[in-house]
């Protein structure tokens, strides 16, 4: 047996100053636009809810900017980017990396990690919920900003947001790495401007600073509890986009995000929210815009179009972190596999997913052309992010039980912290449920059905395979036993592991009774480096016998490597792996799934399994195979 292991290797980041600076930059284009933009929207929200019960009074303006300091500070500063983001998979965040890690750490099969399981897949769905209605409401509002500077251009709104919108997902394929540098330094003059308009009027009225201490905050809630907790609805718009951050970390790592969170992000943040404040305070009348009157008269025009690209951006959070979130269910077989392209050389969590990117647009479009404006979608906003922030919270809370074995004391202490805050945002969204909060949730739970029905699915079909295909080992005795007629040529059979014999090949040998004189069988495994070496990306078995000529081949790809198998195969030669590279020609075991009467599933789950097994991405294709010399072989599997 020959043997070429891969080392493991860390994800490759980019190193320097210049490199790091580069990163951070396009973090802020990415990463930071929907939790950015809200500002725009937030304090405004907090002061028209349900007919004006918040009043521009001083002790509800310190109440509010109280809350919204600390909802900051508790969920977005301490919990996600000290805590949360520590928990990544392989570079990846999301929540499912986050359930994926915690099952790992969990018994299987028992409550916790059933619960666990749920929970990760829930989780994504919400995220996809959120995902549809984010740049939607973000696009839209961000437009009709221009109705404050030009009135007449009302008519008009609608088209110009569908146009961004299109273009917004078109460009989607050249990458975050480039997205990210074109809007970072938007993002950056942006955060800049948010402290700008802050500073004069926190200078004007400092005692607006007192809003920081928490003590405002409890007193607005024990003096006026219903109001307070209609509030804390839309005191949540102020940290939509925390869990952007978490999705979006594979794109960029955690030392960047967190590095622009605290060095511009939050203190550009909170300061405008002090100036909103502080100018309430002023001028109560100004409730209607506050974050466009703290501009001067002659700078609105130009700050509502630079709020325009900050909103339009706000959505490319949401965007990028849907990629991150697909690819980790791929990964963990709640998906079937997807067409993923790389678009960095330098960061593997920087990609693009095309079928994903379509189904977002198709979303994103239905709802607008639907609602028609952002204040129709406002009430559906943040249900599906505040539910996803207890979800974090429960399984991060697990995997620091299971996996670093914190103390209970510190376990009891970081749910206290967090567990109460999010349980009164999740029940202050649920009263919009009635009023347009239903459109998340019936996304996330067609979303979730999918996932489940598909690993449900997968399960069966796997199952029923390998008892198809037999173990490898005790067939390649039977051919040693009796000898089939050996025909010209190399034939490569593409398969996951080496525990079963290819279908392909079984049945060419018991339908055709021949075999190849030389037999690859070709496993494929993706590493978590950039790029594998040449001399280290191949693994030879020759399966107990060196001179049958039936041999396995585990092959390495890194993330910015083409699956390219026949590449591969050259490399394999190079290393005494014997065949004539114009004699190749490539099996695929192709399972096709068949509707049963049994009840393994519902009939219509079984309708949603085989379409989703009919669309995934073609193995051909994606491993670089020559069409005029692949053949595809298999059987038929009941479902």
């Amino acid at each position: 047996m020959h043997n070429c292991r891969v080392t493991a290797h860390h994800p490759g980041r980019a190193t320097g100053k210049k490199a790091a600076v580069g990163l951070i930059v396009s973090a802020l284009g990415v990463a930071f636009g929907d939790i950015g933009t809200s500002p725009l929207y937030a304090m405004q929200t907090v002061f028209n809810i349900d007919h004006g019960d918040v009043k521009p009074s001083p002790d509800h303006v310190l109440g509010i900017i109280s809350l919204i300091f600390w909802s900051i500070t508790g969920i977005v500063s301490i919990k996600y980017i000290v805590f949360i983001l520590r928990a990544d998979n392989d570079g990846e965040g999301g929540v499912m990396a986050l359930s994926h890690l915690t099952r790992q750490n969990v018994k299987s099969g028992g409550k916790r990690f059933k619960t666990v399981v749920v929970l990760g897949v829930i989780g994504a769905a919400l995220f996809y919920g959120d995902s549809i209605i984010t740049p939607a409401i973000s696009v839209l509002s961000s437009v009709e900003g221009l109705q404050i500077a030009a009135p007449s251009v009302h008519k008009w709104i609608l088209p110009l947001a569908l146009t961004i919108i299109v273009l917004l997902f078109s460009i989607q394929r050249f990458g975050t790495e480039l997205i990210g540098r074109a809007f970072g330094p938007v993002m950056v003059l942006w955060f800049i401007t948010l402290a700008v308009l802050g500073i004069p009027h926190i200078a004007a009225h400092p005692d607006i600073l007192r809003g920081l201490s928490p003590s405002y905050a409890l007193d607005f809630i024990v003096s006026d509890p219903p109001v307070a907790f209609v509030a804390m609805g839309a005191v949540v718009l102020a940290i939509t986009g925390a869990e952007s951050l978490y999705a979006d970390m594979g794109h960029f790592g955690r030392p960047p995000i967190s590095r622009a969170w605290f060095l511009l992000v939050m203190p550009c943040l909170v300061i405008n929210y002090l100036g909103q404040a502080a100018m309430i305070l002023e001028d109560p009348s100004k409730i209607d815009s506050p974050f466009f009157h703290l501009a001067p008269t002659w700078a609105t025009l130009p700050l509502v179009v630079l709020a325009t690209l900050a909103t339009v951006i706000a959505s490319q959070a949401v965007i990028s972190g849907a990629y991150s979130m697909s690819r980790q269910a791929e990964r963990l077989g709640y998906l079937p596999r997807l067409t993923v392209r790389q678009t960095s050389e330098h960061e593997g969590g920087q990609i693009y997913v095309p079928v994903i990117n379509w189904l977002l647009f198709g979303g994103v479009l239905i709802l607008m052309l639907v609602f028609k404006s952002s204040e129709k979608l406002a009430a559906a906003y943040g249900v599906a992010v505040t539910s996803m922030f207890i979800i974090t919270t429960v399984m991060f809370l697990v995997l620091a039980d299971t996996k670093w074995k914190w103390p209970r004391w510190r376990i009891a202490l970081v749910a206290l912290l967090f567990a109460p805050l999010e349980v009164v945002f999740v029940s202050a969204n649920l009263t919009k449920v009635t009023h347009g909060g239903w459109l998340p949730l019936l996304v996330a739970t067609m979303v979730a059905v999918v996932m489940f029905t598909w690993r449900r699915g997968q399960t069966i079909v796997t199952q029923r395979r390998g008892k198809l295909e037999g173990p490898l080992l005790p067939f390649l005795d039977d051919l040693h036993a009796d000898p089939l007629m050996r025909v010209p040529g190399t034939a490569v059979f593409l398969h996951p592991n080496k525990e079963t014999a290819p279908l392909a090949l079984r049945e060419n040998a018991n339908f055709n009774h021949v075999v190849h004189e030389n037999v690859l069988i070709v496993t494929t495994v993706s590493a978590n480096v950039p790029h594998v070496p040449i001399e280290e990306r191949v693994t030879i078995d020759d399966l107990g016998d060196p001179y049958d000529h039936i041999t396995h081949l585990t092959v390495h790809f890194g993330f910015q490597d083409e699956q390219d198998v026949p590449a591969a195969l050259e490399e394999a030669r190079d290393m005494g792996v014997e065949f004539d590279a114009d004699e190749v020609y490539y099996f695929l075991s192709r399972i096709s799934v068949q509707m049963s009467q049994d009840n393994s599933l519902p009939k219509w789950r079984k309708r949603i399994f085989v379409g989703l097994a009919h669309n995934a991405a073609t193995p051909v294709q994606y491993f670089r195979l020559p069409e005029e010399r692949t053949v595809i072989m298999g059987a038929n599997v009941a479902l």
